[in-house]
């Protein structure tokens, strides 16, 4: 059976959400990272980045969310487009977008919004401004159409939605109402049923809740040391 290595933060509630939606037997495997659990030698060998999420797909072995919804997409064959050239494209552009834009620069933005020791104005304000203009071009694209991509419901709008129902966590609460379009796609994707069992997913598991000194110190192991 699939092992899915989670904890309940956006990008393992990505995959979550697909396992759900797809109806694939899985089983859940809990990461906790405040305590340490992504160092252990076992978890390396399958994600020697040391971050969640990943998957052993019975010895086949997956990391980084956004490669694991393409990974299980293409082998199910379930919530992609027609595969055209013209469409493949598009999907792997949005894909791409949420991977190296959407995803990095809200988890900066919260960085620095919620757990930087010291206030840093100027990187506040830089990963501020980039998360709000990655959300922007997701508003601005999602104007007039239902979907990411074509008018299915495919890997890219759970990818978007992984950081996006985040949103007042990353800009505030006020910033939902920046982005109506975005805010229209998360409720959307709210209201199915997968959407609830993904986020439910990690209440059947006991997770460090504290951010205290051995979280920071395994979460933000830069802390300890001095690289420049």
């Amino acid at each position: 059976m699939l092992k899915f290595y989670f904890n309940g933060s956006p990008n393992p509630t990505k995959v979550a959400l697909f396992l759900e939606e797809a109806g694939l037997a899985y089983q859940p495997v809990a990461v906790d990272t405040r305590k340490g659990d992504q160092f252990k030698p076992e978890y390396l060998a399958i994600n020697p980045n040391a971050k969640v999420p990943a998957i052993d797909d019975d010895g086949v072995k997956v990391f980084d969310s956004n490669a694991i919804l393409l990974y299980l997409a293409e082998k199910t064959g379930k919530f992609l487009l027609a595969n055209t050239p013209a469409n493949r494209g598009e999907l792997l552009s949005w894909l791409m977008f949420a991977a190296t834009g959407v995803g990095p620069y809200s988890g900066q933005a919260v960085h620095f919004k919620h757990f930087a020791p010291e206030k840093i104005d100027y990187a506040h304000n830089r990963y501020q401004f980039e998360a709000q203009r990655h959300f922007g071009i997701l508003n601005d694209h999602l104007a007039g159409r239902r979907y990411m991509v074509g008018d299915t419901y495919t890997i890219v709008d759970m990818d978007v939605w992984g950081w996006a129902r985040m949103l007042p966590f990353v800009l505030g609460e006020e910033a939902v109402a920046k982005y109506p379009n975005v805010k229209r796609l998360v409720d959307e994707i709210m209201a199915r049923p997968a959407a609830a069992k993904a986020i439910a997913l990690k209440d059947n598991f006991k997770f460090k809740a504290e951010m205290d000194d051995e979280a920071r110190g395994n979460m933000f192991k830069h802390m300890s040391v001095k690289a420049a």
